[in-house]
């Protein structure tokens, strides 16, 4: 699938003095605030981060809270979908005029009826209403199918995408595979293993994806991305 990428960055995080004795704890803290959440620095959704903190020492700002800034180098997992790209999707929801599909669990997608091909046509089969195609009677698109489409556009404020199925390599990806009809992408197994990694170390930390209280200031390159935060 198109649109997950692994960016390198540079962190500057500043910690609070409370914290001087679990400083791990509060980076990962900081950037949790970030996951699932549309980032204009980095362009996308960060999903996941693995870290390394280099040294042992932090600077101490002055100030009347004197917060140290702690450098941290970071791998981030980020989906960042653009215009013609392929993603894949799981259905929700499909009506007469719809299809309604859910990327990595949490990105919404709607694709409308004037955006899926003329060889799909809306049938109730079972009880269930379906998309079939015409041109191939067991390529079928139905609540629970796994399926490709190409995005449109994005509404970042909402992590919303707009999706087409006219492209004839889009559709129910089983029958795409089984039928040699690929994407031509081919999937990174690193970044699976980046995602469960961090899983692990946030369920160790005691850390949720809920904590998003923190805001980031920050300074950009165009490959290294050197970010700001307080605790």
């Amino acid at each position: 699938m198109d649109g997950l990428t692994v960016s390198e960055a540079d962190l500057v995080v500043y910690v609070h003095p409370s914290k001087a004795n679990k400083v791990r704890h509060a980076v990962l803290r900081q950037l949790s605030s970030l996951l699932f959440t549309y980032d204009e620095i980095f362009d996308g959704v960060i999903l996941a981060y693995e870290i390394d903190i280099p040294g042992e020492h932090a600077k101490i700002l002055s100030g009347l809270i004197p917060y140290f800034e702690v450098k941290v180098k970071a791998n981030l997992l980020i989906f960042s979908p653009r215009p013609d790209m392929l993603l894949e999707g799981k259905v929700v929801k499909l009506g007469k005029e719809s299809i309604h599909v859910i990327v990595l669990g949490f990105s919404s997608a709607a694709i409308m009826l004037e955006d899926i091909r003329e060889e799909f046509r809306y049938k109730i089969k079972h009880g269930a209403g379906v998309f079939a195609s015409s041109s191939h009677k067991r390529h079928v698109i139905k609540t629970g199918s796994m399926i490709r489409f190409l995005v449109k556009s994005l509404d970042e404020e909402i992590l919303h995408i707009s999706g087409s199925l006219v492209p004839p390599h889009t559709g129910c990806i089983r029958w795409l595979s089984r039928h040699g009809v690929e994407d031509g992408s081919h999937p990174d197994r690193s970044l699976k293993e980046l995602k469960k990694d961090v899983k692990r170390e946030l369920q160790g930390e005691g850390i949720t994806h809920s904590a998003r209280g923190e805001k980031f200031l920050n300074q950009t390159r165009t490959h290294k991305s050197r970010k700001r935060a307080r605790e």
